[in-house]
């Protein structure tokens, strides 16, 4: 997109809401997806919808952007390689972030475990932020 930060993809409609997208993989500062389908999932990555709320809205300021909707609430879209669950919050024991090797530990929020597997929740303001105000 013309004049956009090279972190946005672009923007799509969600029912009617223009949405802004960012490669996840930029913001994360992780190399590029390779462009080969994974024979499981016959595509390259999907788009995850995230709704940031009002606490989460403090990191633009509550201004409504591209995907702004109620005061203080913005939808952004996010590229992932892969979706392997949606967990509950209730399914789930989270501990206050630690130190990851190789992870930036001011987008950690949380760590997490389910069924012996570790997982990190990002503080998706944190990630955001400088791109939401710009």
């Amino acid at each position: 997109m013309p004049g956009a930060p090279p972190v946005v993809a672009g923007l799509v409609n969600v029912r009617g809401t223009l949405v802004t997208v960012v490669e996840g993989w930029r913001a994360l500062g992780l190399p590029p997806l390779s462009p080969t389908p994974s024979p499981e999932a016959g595509t390259t990555g999907s788009t995850i919808i995230l709704e940031l709320g009002k606490a989460e809205g403090a990191a633009n300021g509550g201004q409504q952007g591209h995907g702004g909707g109620a005061a203080g609430r913005k939808l952004i879209g996010f590229t992932v390689d892969e979706v392997m669950d949606m967990l509950a919050g209730g399914e789930t024991t989270l501990e206050d972030r630690q130190g990851l090797p190789g992870i930036d530990p001011t987008l950690v929020r949380a760590v997490g475990r389910r069924d012996g597997e570790l997982f990190i929740v990002l503080d998706v303001a944190a990630l955001l932020g400088p791109i939401l105000t710009s």
